[in-house]
């Protein structure tokens, strides 16, 4: 298969060209792959249940594992949810457009092929113009994972995409890159208590401002993927990894974090393996490996979540065999920054606040 590779906002008329390109693939079953405020999304036909199958065997996705369907109007929760709470419309009066994604149970409509095979459906507006216009002029809703091969780091930028995709689907458009650069927050609104499946952006104090109590899903607590059938993407299966082997170091005393993983950089590499530090621009100039990567500032989370997939792609590039990386705050982002960094990791942290080593 040939991938078509667009650019939108340069020219209004070949915009226009190439969203109607986009709309006749999407409408005829085909993928396409396109930006949101979070990651780049793989899209497909919600409602063609062989559109959701080309998406994952693109991906190489699990099929147990749901899609997200991407809206750009909220009159389509009715066509999509059978039940609607009314904590979903104030979620959307103060979020959406935005990275936050719904569960709600889903309509005869929404096939089980597109929801992993649950009576439930994940349900977001993406707060992007070229996700928005794709959607409306299609007349489609879109269901859309995050547009990489099933494990690797979520796409941020059009190239990461065309990596791993190129020739895998129809076409790629080039919006430019994700701000937040980490996914949506997904909160399941089928219990009696809200639930966060998947931490991100919108943090779990922002929502409780709005609907009042939310509870957290006790393996996103503590870092762990769910041996239960998933309700949302990134539950049960190994997520953003690169292909190097990886840990945290996290500790109260910076130096004896800095120390750590210098010591671990250092004895890897005299195994003979290519090491790879993941830090800060804070902490960058106190580290030796072959190479040190700051993923942004300590002092904006914005900064660290939107180069975080960027990072783990560019070690996979240099050939990085063993990457350590600082641990962040568990704190409002920064808890989403460390769920994506604990799965990319396999889970495997050290805290030298309890290392003796």
């Amino acid at each position: 298969m040939k991938t078509i590779f667009e650019k939108t906002g340069l020219d209004e008329e070949k915009d226009n060209r190439i969203y109607e390109m986009a709309s006749e693939i999407l409408n005829r079953g085909g993928l396409v792959a396109f930006p949101t405020e979070t990651v780049y999304g793989l899209g497909g036909n919600a409602l063609d249940g062989e559109a959701a199958a080309k998406i994952y065997a693109a991906k190489g996705r699990p099929s147990d594992n749901p899609l997200i369907i991407h809206i750009a109007d909220i009159d389509a929760l009715k066509v999509l949810c059978s039940e609607i709470p009314p904590l979903a419309y104030s979620l959307a009066e103060h979020f959406w457009p935005g990275p936050l994604t719904m569960i709600m149970k889903k309509t005869e409509i929404v096939p089980h092929a597109t929801t992993g095979g649950l009576d439930t459906v994940a349900v977001r507006m993406p707060n992007n113009r070229t996700a928005l216009e794709l959607i409306r002029r299609s007349g489609v809703y879109v269901a859309a994972p995050s547009a990489n091969l099933s494990g690797r780091p979520s796409p941020t930028k059009a190239e990461h995409v065309r990596q791993d995709m190129d020739g895998r689907i129809d076409m790629i458009i080039d919006g430019g890159n994700g701000d937040i650069g980490i996914e949506s927050t997904i909160i399941d609104l089928t219990d009696k208590v809200p639930v966060i499946l998947r931490p991100g952006y919108i943090t779990k104090e922002m929502l409780e401002a709005v609907i009042g109590p939310v509870d957290i899903d006790k393996a996103v607590a503590l870092g762990k993927q769910s041996d239960a059938p998933p309700k949302a993407p990134g539950m049960k299966y190994r997520h953003y990894a690169p292909r190097g082997e990886m840990v945290i170091v996290e500790g109260k005393d910076p130096d004896c974090v800095t120390e750590k993983i210098n010591r671990l950089a250092a004895q890897k590499k005299k195994e003979g393996m290519k090491t790879g530090i993941l830090a800060t621009d804070e902490t960058e100039p106190f580290y030796k490996a072959d190479y040190v990567i700051s993923v942004g500032t300590r002092g904006s989370e914005l900064s660290i979540s939107s180069h975080l997939f960027d990072v783990l792609r560019q070690f996979d590039d240099l050939g990085v065999q063993y990457i350590v990386s600082e641990g962040f705050s568990r704190e409002n982002v920064g808890y989403a920054i460390m769920n994506r960094l604990l799965k990319a990791a396999g889970g495997k942290i050290i805290n030298t606040d309890e290392s003796e080593e």
